[in-house]
C-alpha cells in the first residue's frame, strides 16, 4: 500500500470532491442477504446505542449526514441488560422508520435466558426489523472469561439457530476473525466453529477490524476451503485517533502494521494530522479491498460522521470496484 504522503494526497483530493457533491439515498429497504445477492459493493456503518440525550442527538445527526452517501444499511451494537439493551432496539427502529434506511440489530447471549432471548427476537421482528447480527458477546466488564448464563445460550451458533428456528424470515449475520478469534486454539478450529454458524442459518459474515488487507485475503480462501460459502464483508475502523484506536485494537487483539504505527507515532499527538492520515489510510485500504473483490465495506464509525463521510465520498468518487480486478477474494 502507498506511503503516508500518498495517503494525505488521496484524502485531500477526495475530500474536495465530497464537498462538491450531494448524493441522494434512493435505496429500497431490503434484507441484507438480498442486498449482497444483487448489489456490489454493499456499504454499511456501525453505531453503538447512545446513553444520553446529547449522544442520541449526535448519533442521529450522523445518520442524517451519512444517509446522503448511500450506505446500504446501518447496524447497532448490543448492550446486555437494561436501558442499553432497549437502546439497541429503539435506535435500530428509529433508523429504519424515521430515516427510511435499512438497519440491523446486534443481539448477544450475555446475561439472557433462552426465554428472554425469544422475547427480544419477537420484539425485533414485531418492529419490522429484518436483519440481526447474532453474537455470543464479550464477558461482562470486570470478568475475564465468558460464562454461559443460567438458562441461556453459550455461543453465537446456538443463538443463530434459535433466531432461525423462530423467525426464518430474518436475515442473519455473524462475526468472523481474520486474525483468529482470541479464544480459538487454531485457525482450523475457528473455521470449523464458524461453519456451524452457517449451518444454523447465518447468511453473511462481517469481519473484526483489521489494518493489513492480506489478513482478509488469506482468511477468505481458508474459509471457502472449510465450506463457508457466504459473503464475507471486511470490517474497517479508520484510525482517526492513534491512542484510542490502538486501545480498541489491543482489546480486539487486532494487530497494527509497523509502518502505520510508526507514521502515527511520528505525528507526535497532532490530532488533525492523525485524523487525516487515518482517514487516508482507511480510504486506500477500502479501495484495495473493493478492487480485489470484497463484496462491500463495513465501517466502524464510533457514532461520528467526518471520517466515514470522507471515506464513503472518496469511494463513490473513485469507484475502485469498477477497475480491472486483481488477485483477491470475493
Amino acid at each position: 500500500m502507498p506511503g503516508p504522503a500518498a495517503f494525505r494526497a488521496a484524502f485531500t483530493l477526495k475530500w474536495d470532491w465530497l464537498r462538491r457533491q450531494s448524493l441522494t439515498n434512493t435505496l429500497a429497504l431490503m434484507r441484507i442477504d438480498e442486498m449482497l445477492a444483487s448489489t456490489r459493493p454493499v456499504f454499511s456503518v456501525e453505531f453503538f446505542p447512545p446513553k444520553t440525550d446529547e449522544g442520541r442527538q449526535t448519533l442521529f445527526e450522523t445518520v442524517e449526514v451519512l444517509r446522503k452517501l448511500d450506505p446500504h444499511f446501518f447496524s447497532v451494537t448490543y448492550g446486555a441488560g437494561g436501558a442499553t439493551r432497549e437502546g439497541t432496539l429503539d435506535t435500530t427502529r428509529a433508523i429504519r422508520d424515521q430515516y427510511d434506511s435499512e438497519a440491523m440489530a446486534h443481539l448477544s447471549c450475555v446475561g439472557e435466558t433462552v426465554e428472554s432471548l425469544r422475547e427480544i427476537i419477537d420484539r425485533i421482528a414485531d418492529a419490522g426489523i429484518e436483519n440481526i447480527l447474532a453474537l455470543r458477546g464479550d464477558p461482562p466488564r470486570g470478568e475475564k472469561d465468558f460464562e454461559q448464563p443460567e438458562g441461556g445460550l453459550g455461543s453465537a451458533s446456538d443463538l443463530a439457530a434459535l433466531i432461525h428456528e423462530t423467525h426464518p424470515e430474518i436475515a442473519l449475520g455473524g462475526a468472523c476473525f481474520p486474525e483468529v478469534h482470541p479464544e480459538a486454539p487454531s485457525l482450523e478450529a475457528d473455521l470449523a466453529y464458524l461453519k456451524t454458524k452457517i449451518d444454523n442459518g447465518v447468511s453473511f459474515l462481517i469481519t473484526q477490524l483489521f489494518f493489513d488487507n492480506q489478513l482478509y485475503f488469506d482468511f477468505v480462501p481458508a474459509a471457502r476451503a472449510a465450506g463457508i460459502d457466504v459473503p464475507i464483508i471486511p470490517g474497517v475502523m479508520p484510525m482517526t485517533g492513534f491512542r484510542q484506536i490502538a486501545r480498541i485494537s489491543e482489546l480486539c487483539e487486532a494487530t497494527i502494521p509497523d509502518p502505520l504505527a510508526l507514521a502515527m507515532e511520528a505525528l507526535d499527538g497532532d490530532e488533525r494530522a492523525e485524523f487525516e492520515l487515518g482517514v487516508a489510510y482507511a480510504t486506500q485500504q477500502c479501495a484495495d479491498l473493493l478492487r480485489r473483490g470484497a463484496p462491500g465495506i463495513h465501517l466502524y464509525a464510533l457514532n461520528r460522521s467526518p471520517a466515514t463521510r470522507a471515506i464513503l465520498g472518496a469511494l463513490h468518487a473513485s469507484k475502485p470496484w469498477e477497475e480491472p480486478a486483481t488477485a483477491g477474494a470475493a
